[in-house]
């Protein structure tokens, strides 16, 4: 049997069957029947994990169509592609003692649970992106955090000595579709913190090359804007924070601050390990998103609190009928 077929069979019950029946939906939602629009949102280290392959295939396949997430997974999704082969890979990565962390730290390596990046992949990354943020800087020519890993699609140095196939690369599938990306906090990533340190010591002229969380937020206006006329638009987040918090927030601020007459999210579902607490919005239940103005309430609503990395591939295979 396929995916699909072993999911329909086995998965009856708790968060199995909370699954099938957001995959279910899913599948539904960007059918030729209801033309729904999905934005997918990705936390953690969803790329260092490799979900891109599953992710570019659901892009190239129209099952996806806008991208929020943090800045880490963009880079990452180019660290994996162009080095892969150079990860260290810690099977026993809980009996690692403190000893071990800093013989990893020391041979320049970055741990990410049981995977090792290498230090001299963000390195060699950099080199490259500084001329792309000293060019943007000098002439002021703002691009979206995204946009410069597109243009390092293009470097032939970099596409000869790719150690992945490019079809596994969630970036670059969003680039041959030409589906938008959204980067909020990228400050809160390797290449942030490095194009903050080049500014400071002024090998970067200013802070003028990359769009901030702001004026990214004003791109996913004029998106939703523009296809939720004809499309209803689904939102499937990967994790929680502010991958989540930053475009699901677009609706509310049409709505209140924008005062549009718009149509809400018309799908919802998340994949999470977080529980409902006192203010913990990464494990809030869907429903609390009603009183915001975020969530249509006939919307279908799932919430899976398990682990993404074995969710989501899932999930996109029965969505691609594999």
């Amino acid at each position: 049997m396929n995916v699909s077929e072993f999911l329909e069979k086995n998965f009856r019950h708790f968060n199995a069957r909370e699954l099938l029946s957001a995959a279910k939906s899913y599948r539904s939602f960007v059918s030729s029947e209801q033309n729904g629009k999905m934005m997918v949102t990705l936390a953690g280290a969803m790329s260092t994990g490799e979900l891109g392959i599953s992710l570019a295939e659901m892009i190239r396949q129209n099952k996806v169509h806008a991208i929020t997430c943090t800045a880490a997974n963009l880079e990452e999704d180019i660290f994996n592609l162009v080095a892969h082969d150079e990860y260290r890979i810690i099977e026993d990565w809980r009996a690692l003692s403190v000893a071990d962390e800093v013989a990893l730290r020391d041979e320049g390596f970055n741990r990410v649970t049981d995977t090792c990046i290498p230090e001299t992949v963000m390195r060699h990354i950099e080199r490259k992106l500084l001329v792309l943020w000293q060019q943007a800087a000098d002439s002021k020519a703002m691009k979206m955090p995204a946009q410069f890993m597109f243009d390092l699609l293009d470097d032939e140095d970099l596409v000869q000595h790719y150690q992945v196939p490019r079809e596994h690369s969630w970036v670059a599938a969003a680039k041959d579709a030409g589906i938008p990306v959204f980067v909020p906090g990228f400050e809160d990533s390797t290449l942030g913190n490095i194009y903050a340190a080049r500014v400071y010591e002024g090998k970067v002229a200013n802070h003028q090359a990359i769009a901030s969380g702001t004026q990214q937020m004003e791109q996913l206006i004029r998106w939703y804007k523009a296809t939720s006329p004809q499309n209803p638009i689904g939102f499937f987040q990967v994790g929680g924070g502010i991958a989540g918090d930053f475009p699901i927030c677009v609706v509310p601020l049409m709505i209140q601050d924008l005062k549009l007459d718009i149509p809400l999210w018309a799908y919802f579902c998340q994949i999470s390990d977080a529980v409902t607490s006192y203010g913990g919005y990464s494990g809030a239940v869907p429903n609390e998103k009603i009183t915001w103005c975020k969530l249509e309430p006939e919307a279908p609503k799932f919430m899976i609190q398990s682990d993404a990395s074995i969710v989501a591939p899932l999930i996109f295979a029965y969505v691609m009928g594999i």
